[in-house]
């Protein structure tokens, strides 16, 4: 989920809730078939191509209902207005409808600035042993098993065209909603608009996300009242938020859509998104390391804390296992990451490769990427030991 911008301290919750309210760990939901999504909506040829027809066919001369007198709104419906040619009465009927979601704010409230990380601290007992047992179960590893096999040809395409492999892509699937059971249930207008004009903290970022939701669905010819995601507006298979889906979001099928809740458009775009943030083909994504003597406790830590070997090995830090073929003349010297993990007895360290950095642009977080790349390791054992 692409929530770099949102409070990290919820970013735990966006990662096992999609929608308003909790559900099992392992809920029964759609593989790819089931899989619900916006019907799509053809564009008559006359309309220009900056303009389509706008969805939903709403109206009003005033705003009513739950957002009725909020001068911020009427001021976004201004500014939709005048930069992006919205018709005024056509936003006004749509907000009339838009639902104040509470639940959301409430939440929102107990959550406060998380204050900047202690990197030489030691790391939470445990922690990432009770994160990392979220996603990597049975029903991850075969679930991510059988969305293989029902789409190995989109994600072969996405591999050949952008370098990522299946694997990775599976592995970002199956965190961010378990390739389709764990969609998000708020409509992504009801979404936006509350934490656009009603959590003062984010307004700003909220408010340009939903900028983007409404110009997106414009070019997607989209009801902007229909499509549901996670109560922070995340959407489809991949949960991009509508920014991401503008710069990223992938036509990998060809039908002329960009469309999150198909899996093949949903592949493309995470592929393509890794591509775009750095993604090396054939290079690794993490090695464990070994630390020995207590200097290592002195080093800052994290997916955004790169030294060279030199330096971590100054620490008493070292690859654990071959970490691959040495630099080429001219080539600078590459960077790793220290991760230092709790698990339930101690510490595990690894080194975090380029590309384990890749996927932090995902989430920006270590413990994400780790389920990720670890989810992604496990599917690719399973499915190679399937019969063909």
């Amino acid at each position: 989920m692409l929530f770099a911008s949102i409070p990290s301290r919820i970013l735990p919750l966006l990662l096992l809730l999609s929608g308003c309210s909790g559900r099992s760990p392992h809920p029964v939901g759609p593989l790819v078939a089931g899989v619900p999504h916006p019907e799509p909506v053809s564009r008559p040829a006359h309309h220009p191509p900056d303009y389509p027809r706008l969805q939903g066919g709403y109206h009003a001369d005033r705003l009513s209902g739950d957002y009725a007198g909020y001068p911020a709104l009427e001021a976004f419906i201004q500014q939709m207005e005048l930069r992006h040619g919205f018709p005024r009465a056509y936003l006004l009927g749509l907000f009339s409808g838009a639902r104040r979601k509470q639940w959301t704010l409430d939440y929102m409230a107990r959550d406060t600035p998380s204050p900047v990380p202690n990197r030489i601290q030691s790391p939470r007992a445990g922690g990432w042993s009770r994160y990392r047992s979220q996603f990597l179960g049975d029903y991850h590893i075969n679930r991510g098993v059988e969305f293989w096999r029902r789409n190995a040809a989109a994600l072969s395409a996405a591999r050949r065209h952008y370098g990522v492999p299946e694997a990775i892509i599976l592995g970002i699937l199956g965190v961010e909603t378990a390739y389709g059971a764990n969609l998000g249930k708020d409509r992504i207008l009801d979404a936006l608009t509350t934490l656009a004009f009603d959590y003062p903290r984010r307004a700003g970022y909220f408010t340009d996300e939903l900028e983007n939701f409404l110009l997106m669905t414009r070019s997607e010819g989209l009801d902007p009242a229909q499509p549901r995601g996670s109560f922070a507006g995340a959407m489809g298979l991949s949960q991009f938020m509508p920014g991401s889906f503008l710069k990223w979001a992938e036509d990998l099928d060809g039908d002329g859509r960009r469309d999150l809740w198909n899996p093949a458009d949903a592949i493309g775009s995470v592929a393509r998104y890794f591509a775009v943030h750095g993604w090396k083909p054939g290079e690794p994504v993490v090695t464990r390391a070994r630390a020995s003597g207590l200097q290592y406790r002195e080093l800052e830590y994290g997916y955004d804390k790169p030294y060279s070997l030199s330096r971590l090995a100054a620490y008493g830090i070292e690859p654990a296992e071959e970490i691959g073929p040495g630099r080429a003349a001219g080539q600078a010297e590459p960077v790793f990451r220290f991760l230092r993990l709790g698990v339930e007895k101690g510490e595990e360290h690894w080194l975090g490769h380029e590309n384990f950095y890749v996927i932090t642009r995902y989430n920006h977080s270590t413990y994400y990427a780790l389920a990720v790349y670890q989810l992604a390791e496990a599917i690719r054992r399973r499915h190679e030991r399937q019969p063909s």
